[in-house]
């Protein structure tokens, strides 16, 4: 029986690249760090069930989509937002309702 690789797909450095979407996955991308690996491991062990996505993607991302990120938020900050839409001009409702309220 063949095994696929469960993915998740990312835009890293324009391009779309495919990141290991299982803890095993995680794992075999990191075997080549393991230092990186023994940090993944130590954080899954206290992870809630409900953030284990998030820190699987933390994990599974290369450190290039990282620095994007980061340049990305920094651009933000120095207050250059050219490239972002602003949620008026999406057009739709864009309004958030409290849940709450019936």
């Amino acid at each position: 029986m063949s095994e696929t690789a469960v993915t998740w797909r990312a835009h890293v450095g324009g391009e779309l690249v495919e990141i290991p979407a299982t803890i095993d996955g995680v794992r075999s991308a990191l075997a080549c760090d393991p230092e990186r690996l023994a940090e993944f491991e130590a954080q899954l062990g206290s992870t809630p069930a409900m953030e284990l996505p998030a820190v699987l993607a933390a994990y599974a991302l290369p450190q290039q989509a990282w620095d994007e990120t980061d340049a990305t938020i920094e651009r933000l900050r120095a207050g250059d937002f050219s490239g972002c839409t602003p949620l008026d001009d999406l057009g739709g409702d864009t309004k958030v309702s409290d849940p709450e309220v019936a």
